[in-house]
């Protein structure tokens, strides 16, 4: 456990996180346990971190962040901001993420335009993030930060918050198989097969329990309810996951939502599309309805 030692800023953010500089002279993302989304988001995090790193998934550095109360007393900017007016943080133990680099050593992005994805020197690992948000019901959007040192032309993205893995607080796995993708599909394109999923289809499939039930030791009970048969249980369905179904689950919804005369009409490649599992997934129904009239309309001046 480390402790936090110094405010620096607000983060943007459902949990409301605080940019804090720790005892270990690093900077992390806290989590507060009274954050307005849930108490398990710290617990989601720090397990599906540690899952992430397993299959060599480019994740932040966790630790487990104490703040004392004397902070929280003497730092304004520690609250949360709600309708009835701001709340103050918590003091006690939390969640710390590691900032992808420190502030004075480089700088972080989370979001790049389309000019400079080129830029991005590892790509294809947003495959891989797929498929540990495939695998852990990652309820959310993926989210990702770019990153790069000092006089650095090339950034590196990492993959944070796993807070809606395991469905958020409800802690289970619906059949949600369009979840869990990034809001930019170009970073899907390099994907040829499902060749380009691997290492990390095998690494699920090979995960032990005993390797899953080390990624949740120690995670703070207070964060999880003490709800430990709870914890013990999401653990244990981790182990099945069913993986390549998922992935086959999302094809099939993927030929209901963009029929074959759709992908065939807009020189999309069948083999793009659908046998490979493909980088239209977080497209919206308001999107897919724009395909469909686009379509539509080539056909009607046919």
């Amino acid at each position: 456990m480390i402790e936090a030692v110094q405010h620096v800023r607000r983060m943007r953010g459902g949990t409301q996180s605080h940019m804090m500089r720790c005892d270990d002279g690093h900077f992390y993302v806290v989590k507060f346990q009274t954050n307005p989304q849930h108490p398990r988001a710290l617990a989601n995090d720090l397990f599906g971190t540690r899952l992430a790193d397993s299959l060599g998934i480019p994740v932040p550095k966790t630790e487990i962040v104490f703040v004392d109360k004397w902070l929280v007393e003497h730092t304004s900017q520690l609250n949360f901001t709600c309708t009835s007016g701001p709340v103050p943080c918590d003091a006690g133990i939390q969640f710390g993420s590691q900032y992808a680099i420190d502030p004075t050593k480089g700088e972080v992005f989370d979001y790049l335009p389309d000019t400079m994805m080129g830029a991005v020197r590892n790509v294809c690992d947003f495959a891989g993030a797929l498929v540990f948000d495939k695998w852990t019901c990652n309820s959310d959007l993926r989210q990702a930060a770019f990153w790069r040192k000092s006089r650095e032309k090339k950034f590196t993205a990492i993959f944070i918050d796993q807070g809606y893995c395991f469905n958020a607080q409800e802690w289970n796995f619906p059949d949600a198989p369009l979840r869990g993708v990034f809001i930019r599909n170009d970073v899907y394109w390099g994907i040829t097969g499902w060749e380009s999923f691997e290492p990390w289809i095998t690494s699920v499939e090979q995960m032990s329990v005993d390797m899953i039930a080390h990624c949740a030791e120690g995670i703070p009970p207070e964060w999880y309810g003490h709800d430990a048969d709870g914890l013990s249980s999401y653990a244990r369905a981790s182990t099945n996951s069913g993986i390549r179904q998922i992935f086959e689950d999302a094809l099939s919804q993927l030929e209901a939502e963009f029929p074959r005369s759709c992908t065939s009409d807009l020189g999309i490649q069948k083999s793009r599309m659908c046998a490979c599992v493909m980088p239209h997934w977080h497209l919206t129904v308001r999107n897919a309805i724009c395909l469909r009239r686009e379509v539509k309309n080539e056909n009607s001046c046919g």
